[in-house]
């Protein structure tokens, strides 16, 4: 299943394919370059296919204590720091990285009311720069249940330039439904509470509304 995001581009990019393969087949007459240009293109764009797929996931349990991964990808940072925008207080961050391989659909990490949603304009700082999380181009979005408020943040990447979130401030939302997308490749940071139990680890793979990162008290 293709993203809607991905409904333009993916037709673009076919359409580019099948142009370049004719145009390039059309001027050359040796065979081996032909099957190999013509190969080339269609890897380009099966690896495009590929970036915008989306496939089904389903919250582990459903429950209001588990906070789950927004995101596919790899752990990167599991540390405490100071969450200044909206908690303002001190908190244990979780950064995930999605590299362009990864799915990129992002989902609610938990149930619960929208409090809170904001997108910044920003730089485009490598995804795993320390200052990506607060001068890069990002969303903000924090969700509160009866357990409290988690914040987490889309953050840009060098090369992912366009973040898409779809919840708005009163929407009441599921956990592990779809919120967001960022394109080709970028980081997600997730904001929890110093007495939460953190059930991943660094370097750890996630996959995005079915890993459970933490449990609340």
């Amino acid at each position: 299943m293709i993203h809607r995001e991905g409904y333009g581009i993916v037709l673009g990019a076919l359409i580019a394919v099948v142009v370049l393969s004719w145009g390039f087949n059309s001027l050359h007459d040796i065979y081996l370059l032909k099957i190999v240009t013509t190969l080339a293109l269609w890897v380009v764009f099966f690896l495009i296919l590929q970036f915008f797929r989306n496939p089904k996931r389903g919250a582990p349990g459903q429950e209001l204590n588990e906070v789950i991964a927004p995101a596919d990808g790899k752990v990167v940072v599991i540390e405490e720091t100071d969450e200044g925008e909206f908690l303002k207080d001190r908190r244990i961050q979780i950064s995930i990285f999605m590299s362009p391989l990864n799915v990129h659909v992002n989902r609610n990490p938990i149930a619960g009311i929208v409090k809170y949603a904001k997108y910044h304009k920003g730089k485009y700082l490598v995804a795993w720069h320390p200052k990506s999380s607060k001068e890069n181009e990002r969303t903000t979005v924090v969700i509160e249940n009866k357990f409290g408020p988690i914040l987490f943040r889309q953050i840009a990447g060098a090369v992912a330039r366009r973040i898409k979130f779809y919840v708005n401030e009163g929407d009441e939302v599921r956990q592990g439904e779809e919120m967001g997308f960022i394109k080709f490749g970028s980081r997600v940071d997730v904001f929890l509470p110093l007495d939460a139990e953190i059930l991943v680890s660094a370097d750890q793979k996630t996959r995005g509304g079915e890993t459970v990162l933490a449990r609340l008290k």
